[in-house]
């Protein structure tokens, strides 16, 4: 699946970039699938940051130096220097080393690669047992970092320094010997004599003293405060959307888009729970009802397969044309450890590991159905497998940085909340409960708006935000982590845990959690634009097809390229 180095000195250093990322992440060459690196973990100490920093010094030394030799060339050089650019000014300020938790660490890095692996021959356990021997050392190279970051005056965050031990406690709970034995039994060999229960036991350890020393050493060195302010939050503002925002009048819109999509939430809770007095007293009820529950975990991983094979069925050929090659997306467990949401991982390079959804049960054994419909159309199909499949397999126009590397947050998760809102559009929720499903996933993307930059900024809630039970009337606060979960369970119905979980994202990876619907805004805005400019020539399906086969760019480039195509 990889370009052809011989179609441009563009592509070819893209080629070369992607190539050195996988020799300085072994990690990440198994997330794209990229072969002779899996026996090898990331060194994660500061010599890693100053790696990373050459490489995008010289190559975007060299990228100026290139003259585009058609549209796809200059398309190209346009992600692969902006990308590089949003990558290298997160660095130079350390934020990829300061900024931890539970959805995004070395530590979870580590622990999630082992279920991208392949894991069907005895070599492959002999692969799979070096990996788990090198997870030590990887760690220590870790812990090296967060070390000299205190030596450079750089204090971490408290709060996130011990969600990080709490998480690694949890993995050091059994789980990696538990994977070993299924990893033992799907390679066909002995889990002692494969040295697969060696290297579990190891790695057990390891993350265990790294739990530890969270708790015991960084905690007390680091600070209360976790919020980021105004210019840090600018920066992961850029490397998210690809684009600036104006973040006061941002804040404004999500919370004028929370109203609007709690007002109708109102209207169809009037229908589901007559006489409710609030909005989580319907969710409470929907989440009990035996008919939209689902029992067992074996259940639930089929239900969703089915959901998958369904929603392929139901656009291929009308709204979309599905490549045969991306129909299938897997749907599989998460692994202990990770957090509450479900998330997406692209298929790799070659196509041999399909594109797969995660659903983290978390020890549950019964699952509300009325929230997962309008999230698997977000995961999966029509959105984040089908958009990040076709760029996997738009090898002829697409340089292996855009397949690989080239996509900011705000265009992917913006077009996954894109697919939500194109499910309700043509109908798919028109059960009440289903659609209250669909509401409560954009209230919560709304809510990111609000709690993310007002968290991080320190704004005050708006004036007409109102009561949340427990808290009073909180107009005119300032938002703190309380306010910020108490948002999330009242305003958008997510669980208590679900909003932990949320909380914790938010305040450890700034200025994502915006992406999402600032995103959408974009995808909306391009849709209407295309649908002026063409006017009654205008296809939807033809609009789709084009926007995927357009490939990652920033949201300020999104408008125009996709124009131009």
């Amino acid at each position: 699946m990889r370009s052809s180095t011989s179609k441009s000195e563009v592509f070819t250093l893209a080629d070369q970039v992607v190539e050195r990322t996988c020799e300085l992440s072994p990690i990440t060459a198994t997330e794209f699938g990229v072969s002779g690196h899996d026996r090898e973990l990331d060194d994660f100490s500061p010599a890693s940051r100053a790696n990373r920093l050459s490489l995008y010094d010289e190559s975007l030394a060299a990228l100026k130096r290139m003259s585009p030799k058609d549209g796809d060339d200059l398309v190209a050089q346009s992600v692969m220097r902006e990308r590089l650019e949003a990558s290298r000014e997160l660095d130079l300020g350390g934020e990829l080393d300061r900024t931890i938790g539970v959805i995004s660490s070395p530590a979870l890095a580590i622990r999630e690669v082992f279920e991208l692996m392949a894991s069907s021959t005895p070599s492959d356990a002999r692969t799979l047992a070096a990996r788990l021997r090198a997870v030590e050392h990887s760690l220590a190279t870790w812990r090296e970092t967060l070390d000299a970051l205190e030596g450079e005056g750089v204090a971490l965050a408290r709060r996130q320094v011990v969600a990080v031990a709490d998480q690694l406690r949890e993995i050091a709970g059994g789980g990696l010997l538990r994977m070993a034995s299924r990893l033992a039994a799907s390679c066909g060999v002995d889990e002692h004599d494969s040295g697969l229960r060696d290297g579990a036991l190891a790695a057990t350890k390891a993350f265990g003293e790294t739990s530890q020393w969270l708790e015991t050493v960084c905690a007390p060195r680091s600070v209360e405060n976790s919020y980021v302010g105004r210019d840090r939050y600018e920066t992961w503002c850029r490397y998210a959307l690809g684009t600036e925002v104006n973040l006061v009048e941002t804040y404004e819109w999500g919370w004028a888009e929370m109203v609007r999509i709690n007002e109708r939430m109102w209207q169809l809770a009037h229908v589901l729970t007559p006489g409710a007095a609030t909005l989580r007293e319907v969710a409470d009820r929907l989440d009990s009802d035996p008919r939209l529950t689902v029992r067992g975990v074996d259940a639930i991983i089929e239900r969703l397969r089915t959901f998958v094979e369904g929603a392929v069925e139901r656009l291929d050929g009308r709204e979309f044309t599905i490549d045969p090659r991306i129909r299938h997306c897997d749907v599989r467990e998460a692994p202990e450890g990770t957090a509450a949401a479900p998330y997406y991982r692209p298929p790799s390079e070659d196509l041999s590991r399909p594109g797969t959804t995660w659903f983290p049960t978390r020890g549950r054994e019964e699952f509300a159905w009325w929230t997962l419909p309008s999230i698997w159309y977000h995961e999966a199909v029509p959105g984040h497998h089908l958009q990040l499949g076709s760029i996997v397999i738009n090898s002829s126009r697409l340089s292996r940085f855009q397949r690989l590397m080239g996509f900011t947050s705000a265009w992917a998760e913006g077009w996954a909340l894109y697919a939500e809102r194109l499910a309700a559009e043509l109908g798919f929720f028109e059960e009440p409960a289903l659609e209250m499903g669909y509401l409560m996933s954009q209230s919560l993307r709304a809510a990111r708006v609000v709690v993310d930059i007002g968290a991080h900024l320190q704004l005050r809630a708006p004036r007409d935000f109102g009561e949340l039970e427990g808290l009073g009337d909180v107009s005119r606060r300032r938002w703190d982590p309380e306010m910020m979960t108490e948002t999330l369970v009242q305003r958008a119905l997510v669980s208590r845990d679900m909003a932990q979980s949320e909380v914790e994202r938010y305040l450890s990876l700034p200025a994502q959690a915006i992406s999402y619907k600032v995103g959408e805004r974009a995808w909306l805005a391009v849709r209407d634009a295309e649908r002026s400019r063409q006017g009654e020539s205008f296809s939807l399906r033809d609009f789709h097809d084009r926007a995927l086969a357009l490939g990652p760019v920033s949201l300020a480039d999104l408008a125009p390229l996709l124009a131009s195509r």
